[in-house]
């Protein structure tokens, strides 16, 4: 009957010590766990992270790139002009590129790269007929620039700030406001095509 009770209270102790154990376990398995899991699905990658992915960057590990230019330029319309364009197609302008003292004077000097302020600026307008000119004229003949269209655009260089995009930055302004990142993110790889020419298209009109 002794050696029973003495079997009794060891499997009782036994038991409690498998509980507290099993409690101890659980309380070390914690929920950030859990958290990893449901951010690795929301990703959409292997990576196990907490920060959910940028809105309509894809996978969280994708960043923009910082290439926004942010601020209109003070001045720009009283800066000298470097040449002139037609666009057609769906832009179908007409164009006037401009610089600020420093892109100018690269552009007459032939250096490259440009230098750390350079600033390029486009201005565009409607291509429209001139029914005053023509009448000079006695024919149609004459086109000239109508409302502006299609934004003011801006390249900035400052080759620590926009390290990732070749040095320049990219700004596009409609009616005084900023363009956002999803329309300017084709810059870049737009102007890669001349990198030869640190990523600038417009040649000097003299």
């Amino acid at each position: 009957m002794k050696n029973y009770f003495v079997t009794l209270v060891v499997a009782s102790a036994l038991t409690i010590l498998a509980i507290i154990i099993r409690q101890k376990a659980q309380a070390q398995d914690t929920s950030p766990q859990f958290t990893n899991k449901m951010g690795a699905m929301m990703t959409g990658s292997g990576a196990t992270t907490n920060n959910p992915p940028t809105p309509g960057s894809g996978a969280a590990s994708q960043e923009i790139p910082k290439v926004i230019v942010t601020e209109i330029p003070p001045g720009y319309r009283d800066w000298k002009l470097i040449s002139v364009a037609r666009e057609e197609g769906t832009l179908d302008d007409i164009r006037a590129i401009l610089g600020n003292d420093m892109a100018i004077r690269a552009y007459r000097e032939g250096t490259l790269p440009f230098p750390e302020g350079a600033i390029i600026a486009r201005l565009a307008w409607s291509y429209d007929p001139s029914e005053e000119n023509n009448k000079t004229f006695g024919k149609a003949q004459s086109f000239v620039a109508g409302r502006p269209k299609n934004g003011v655009q801006f390249m900035v260089k400052d080759s620590k700030k926009y390290a990732s995009t070749g040095g320049w930055g990219y700004g596009e302004f409609n009616d005084g406001k900023a363009a956002g990142p999803s329309m300017l993110q084709s810059c870049y790889p737009c102007h890669k095509a001349i990198k030869e020419r640190d990523f600038i298209f417009t040649r000097y009109a003299p």
